[in-house]
């Protein structure tokens, strides 16, 4: 194993128990990432849907707008230029809120009405019909291009992010992890190593000293019958005869 395969620490007990600790936080931090991508996945398909059917409702919306702007011209005449000249102040205003998706702000576009119409009165002449059935219908083609921008801007938000976590859960499940854990395989038989040293080690202290036992022993036992037969009684000494008295 290369010293690139795994991080260059000291192989110790208190390096393992970092380890340990540092392996557990990765392995957390990927669940949560894990957990954080299903949920925006999640939240990006209903909002794809949801753009697919605001599409095609919006397709609708504007075949029928632009189809009852050709019956208010045909009714009226053309009032466009009228129109354009008197135009001050939009009536519909677009608003911004944010939502926020498992720790992701998403801006959210709103509309609301603001001021009255300034035209409500007109075409009561002749094609009125034709130019308030115009209005709502391009009316809510507005409202649907405004939920449509709001959900495509999601969209785009939500595709970078999930771009991001994905490429943080892979680098935490296929280089973090097993970096850790090819750590801690390393100090693991370092000290593994160490400690059948140390055993072999004291092993040979103990042999040595055993021998160093029996050598002090036997020094000892020599000594002690050397020093019994020096300080003994002697048989030639203890064998004399008694004196003879002569008469």
């Amino acid at each position: 194993m290369s010293s690139k395969d795994r991080i260059n620490v000291f192989p110790s007990r208190m390096a393992l128990t970092i380890m340990k600790a540092r392996l557990k936080g990765a392995e957390k931090g990927h669940s949560l990432l894990k957990k954080k991508a299903d949920a925006l996945t999640l939240r990006f398909r209903q909002i794809l849907k949801k753009i697919i059917e605001t599409k095609q409702l919006m397709g609708e919306v504007m075949k029928e707008a632009s189809f009852s702007l050709a019956e208010a011209k045909f009714a009226t005449g053309d009032f466009n230029h009228m129109v354009l000249q008197n135009v001050n102040k939009a009536q519909i205003k677009v608003r911004t809120k944010r939502d926020n998706v498992a720790g992701v702000v998403l801006p959210v576009f709103e509309h609301y009405a603001d001021g009255t119409d300034n035209y409500e009165l007109a075409g009561l002449s002749k094609g009125g019909q034709a130019i308030d059935r115009l209005k709502k219908n391009y009316a809510k083609a507005v409202v649907l291009l405004v939920q449509l921008a709001s959900l495509q801007t999601s969209f785009i938000t939500l595709d970078e992010v999930i771009k991001i976590t994905n490429r943080r859960v892979n680098a935490i499940e296929y280089v973090i992890i097993p970096k850790i854990e090819r750590t801690l395989s390393y100090i693991t038989a370092e000290l593994d190593e160490r400690e059948r040293e140390e055993f072999y080690r004291l092993k040979k202290i103990q042999e040595k000293k055993k021998i160093i036992r029996k050598k002090a022993e036997a020094h000892r036992l020599a000594y002690e019958a050397k020093m019994d037969y020096q300080d003994g009684p002697s048989s030639l000494l203890d064998d004399r005869d008694e004196d003879l008295l002569f008469n």
